[in-house]
């Protein structure tokens, strides 16, 4: 999985980065919010009487790097990780105490050609493993569109934030408690509120050509529409759970309706480096979790097939030839092809389980100071080369890689 993720990443001119799965506990509070920290990460005291988190998810981290090492990075900068993340919570379905996740940022570009190419990049990494875009669905969504909107109905500034969490609750929590909510936070305007976010033409019509929300959203719908991505919905309801989303926010929906979940997302955060004693440095990017994509292509066959990166697999038959085995094998490598050697084969038949276990697709055994090579087809009943040199050992295998 992990090798079709990168080779379509790679595509886009992204660079893999590392980082530290432990970072100071204030790092989350600030970026990603208090109830994330105290309620679903593994957080303790050090030696140092200090508070450290384990990495609940990577955004802030590469942000606080980014801003450390701005002046010496070339912009724009696209980069992508694949770490482990852990998250206090119970097992479940789609959801581990640790998992891996891929991550995909882009610093650099405040233009829409950014969240364009974020998107798409997300999209086209299912589609690499065989997905439709039948098989999914891709909400999007703006938080300056959402800003807007509250501007209109004059909400009070400190009720923001609840009502913002609130509404990335909705599909969760029952219709009448999300009702109350918004009634307990709004008053007198819950009811036309809650009225115009049901309906999306609802909020086009009030807001109308001056939203600049609106129109950027549309502009990017329109774009992916062009890149023959056409599962595309506008839904007024999606918020994402982290506070430093600034403005377009997007979630990819598996159509399953046997599994009919978030598989992942993303979305713009502009001013998360500026938090770091840094000038802010536009920033769009997604994670992309393990699990849930297993999930998904389990759901749909679709899972890769293993296959080995070891091309050959090498025995002797004598112990006088072992020498000679690894003298071969170095030379081997040295053209190109990745040798196992496992050593003297006492009973041939345990070598040739060996290799089909581990899935390497060629085997030869060899004796002393051997001027020719059976290269033999792992597989039982498959076919074998004579080869009069390594030079011949390595075409073949080149050729059938």
């Amino acid at each position: 999985m992990f090798r079709i993720i990168q080779k379509e990443v790679e595509k886009y001119g992204y660079l893999e980065y590392g980082a530290s799965p432990l970072e100071p506990s204030e790092l989350y509070v600030a970026k990603t919010g208090e109830e994330i920290v105290s309620q679903q990460t593994y957080t303790f005291i050090d030696r140092g009487n200090r508070s450290v988190t384990l990495r609940p998810e990577m955004t802030p981290t590469v942000a606080r790097m980014v801003a450390a090492r701005r002046r010496e990075l070339g912009f724009p900068l696209r980069w992508y990780s694949i770490p482990n993340l852990f998250r206090y919570e119970n097992p479940q379905k789609g959801r581990l105490r640790e998992h891996y996740q891929l991550n995909v940022d882009l610093f650099g570009p405040s233009d829409l050609s950014a969240d364009i190419e974020i998107i798409t990049l997300a999209s086209n990494i299912l589609k690499a493993f065989g997905a439709t875009e039948k098989d999914f669905t891709i909400k999007i969504n703006s938080r300056l569109l959402l800003r807007e909107l509250f501007d209109s109905f004059e909400i009070p500034e400190e009720k923001r934030q609840s009502l913002s969490k609130l509404i990335d609750k909705k599909d969760k929590i029952d219709k009448d408690l999300f009702n109350a909510g918004v009634k307990e936070l709004l008053g007198e305007v819950s009811h036309e509120f809650l009225n115009v976010l049901s309906v999306n033409q609802r909020i086009t019509d009030r807001l109308q050509s001056k939203s600049v929300g609106l129109k950027q959203m549309f502009e990017i719908i329109t774009a992916l529409e062009k890149q023959n991505i056409v599962n595309v919905v506008f839904t007024p309801t999606l918020m994402r759970g982290f506070d430093y989303y600034t403005d377009i926010i997007f979630e990819v929906f598996d159509t399953d309706p046997e599994n009919p979940r978030s598989l992942f997302g993303g979305g713009r955060y502009n001013n998360l480096t500026e938090l770091f004693q840094g000038d802010p440095v536009p920033a769009v990017g997604f994670g992309m979790g393990d699990v849930t994509l297993q999930n998904f292509l389990l759901s749909r066959n679709l899972i890769p097939k293993y296959k080995s990166e070891t091309h050959i697999a090498i025995a002797c038959i004598s112990e006088t030839a072992l020498p000679h085995m690894q003298e071969i094998s170095t030379q081997l490598r040295f053209m190109g092809i990745n040798v196992s050697t496992y050593g003297l084969a006492k009973q041939t038949g345990d070598f040739y389980k060996y290799a089909l276990k581990n899935k390497i697709p060629y085997v030869l055994l060899m004796s002393e100071n051997q001027g020719e090579y059976l290269v033999k087809e792992s597989d039982l009943g498959g076919s074998e080369k004579l080869c009069k040199s390594l030079e011949e050992i390595a075409v073949l295998i080149k050729e059938n890689k």
